[in-house]
C-alpha cells in the first residue's frame, strides 16, 4: 500500500490540510500539542475507521464544526484507490471508496491497512489481557478480514449470554436451562473458531517478534510468546458445564476466549512483571513491528506504518537499532525533538497549530 496524498478537512486541530506523501520515510516533527499524532490519526482513520486513541468519532471533529473530513489517494496492488470519509458527531458520518458508498464499515477492511505504534502501546506488554487480546484479533483482521464478523458474533453471543445468566438471578430454571444451552452452542463454535485462530497467529507471529525484537534490542535477551487459554485442554463445552453454578451466582460469563491471554516473556521470565521500562517498551515496538512484517509476508502488501513518538520512548541505542531496521515500505514517524542521526526521511514535514511545512 502507498498512500499517495492526504487532505484533511476540520479534523481535530486542522481548518484543512494538504500534503502528499512519498513512498519511503516521512518525519513529523513539531513541539507537544501542534498536530503531530492528529496527522497519523487521519491516515490511521483512513483503514479503520477509528481513533488509535480510542476517543469517540465527535472527539475528532474541529470544535465549532459540524463535521471533518479525511480523503485519501493512495495505490494497493496495482488499483488506484480514493477514500472519503465523512465524520458527524453522533456517527452519522459517511465513507466512500472510489466514489462509491460503502454500507459497512467492515467493507473497508481489504482496503487500505496500517500499523501503528504509539507511546500507550505499553500497556500491550505491563497492562491487562483485554489490550493484547484486541490486539491479536486485530493482527487476524489484517491478515483475513473474515474475522471481523467472527469477533462480532462472539462479542453479540456474549453480551446476550450475559444478559440471561443475570436475568436468571441465579436459579437455574427450565426455561433458564433450555436457552443457556442454545447460547451455549453457539459460545463454543464461535469461541473455539476464534481461539483456534488466535492460537495459529501467535505461532506464526513468535518469530517475527523474536526478530523484530532482536532489530530494536540487540543482545538484550531472548522473547517467546504463547496463546493463554486454559479452558482449550478440555474444550470449551465441558469448560462451561463445569462453570454453569458459579456462572448462575455471579452473572457473568467466566470462560471463553474472552477471558484469555497472550503470555510474554523476555529470558524465560513474564515481560509483564519481570522486564525493566526499557525492555516492555522494546517488546511493545516489537509486538508492532512483528505483526507488521508478519501481514506484510502473508499478503504481499506492505502496510502503512505508523510511528508516533517513538524515539523519546527509546534510548540511542535502540533508537538507532530501529532506525537501522525500519521495515520496507513507507512509514510516517513523528518527533518532539531533532531527528536523529540515522534517519533518511524522503520528506521532513514541520507542523505548527495545524499547519504544515514541507521540505524534501
Amino acid at each position: 500500500m502507498w498512500l499517495r496524498h492526504l487532505w484533511l478537512n476540520d479534523f481535530r486541530n486542522y481548518e484543512t490540510a494538504d500534503l502528499t506523501l512519498p513512498s519511503g520515510l516521512t518525519v513529523v516533527r513539531g513541539a507537544n500539542g501542534e498536530g503531530k499524532t492528529s496527522l497519523l490519526e487521519g491516515i490511521s482513520y483512513l483503514a479503520t475507521l477509528a481513533s488509535f486513541r480510542g476517543v469517540p468519532g465527535e472527539a475528532l471533529v474541529r470544535e465549532g464544526c459540524a463535521q471533518a473530513v479525511v480523503r485519501g489517494e493512495g495505490e494497493r496492488n496495482g488499483r488506484q484507490l480514493l477514500i472519503e470519509a465523512e465524520i458527524a458527531p453522533g456517527g452519522r458520518g459517511r465513507v466512500a471508496v472510489n466514489k462509491q458508498r460503502l454500507r459497512r464499515s467492515s467493507d473497508l477492511l481489504d482496503a487500505v491497512r496500517v500499523s501503528v505504534f504509539a507511546p500507550d502501546d505499553l500497556e500491550l506488554v505491563k497492562g491487562g489481557p483485554s489490550a493484547r487480546r484486541r490486539y491479536l484479533d486485530d493482527g487476524l483482521v489484517a491478515l483475513h478480514p473474515r474475522h471481523d464478523a467472527l469477533r462480532r458474533d462472539l462479542d453479540r453471543i456474549l453480551r446476550q449470554r450475559t444478559a440471561l445468566l443475570r436475568q436468571s438471578g441465579g436459579r437455574l430454571t427450565p426455561d433458564i436451562a433450555t436457552t443457556l444451552d442454545v447460547w451455549d452452542a453457539k459460545l463454543v463454535a464461535a469461541g473455539e473458531g476464534l481461539a483456534d485462530a488466535r492460537a495459529g497467529l501467535v505461532a506464526d507471529l513468535e518469530p517475527a517478534l523474536a526478530k523484530a525484537y532482536s532489530d530494536v534490542a540487540p543482545d538484550r535477551g531472548v522473547v517467546s510468546a504463547a496463546y493463554d487459554a486454559p479452558w482449550r485442554a478440555q474444550g470449551l463445552a465441558a469448560a462451561l458445564a463445569e462453570a454453569r453454578a458459579e456462572e448462575l451466582r455471579r452473572g457473568v460469563c467466566l470462560v471463553g476466549p474472552h477471558r484469555d491471554d497472550l503470555t510474554l516473556r523476555i529470558n524465560a521470565m513474564p515481560a509483564r512483571t519481570h522486564a525493566s521500562q526499557g525492555e516492555q517498551r522494546s517488546m511493545a515496538l516489537a509486538l508492532r513491528l512483528g505483526a507488521h512484517r508478519l501481514v506484510a509476508d502473508a499478503l504481499d502488501d506492505v502496510p502503512v506504518l505508523l510511528l508516533d513518538d517513538v524515539f523519546s520512548e527509546l534510548d540511542p541505542g535502540r533508537t538507532e537499532a530501529l532506525l537501522h531496521h525500519l521495515p520496507p515500505g513507507q512509514a510516517v514517524l513523528t518527533t518532539a525533538g531533532p531527528i536523529p542521526d540515522g534517519a533518511e526521511p524522503e520528506q521532513v514535514v514541520t507542523v505548527t497549530a495545524g499547519r504544515l511545512s514541507v521540505q524534501t
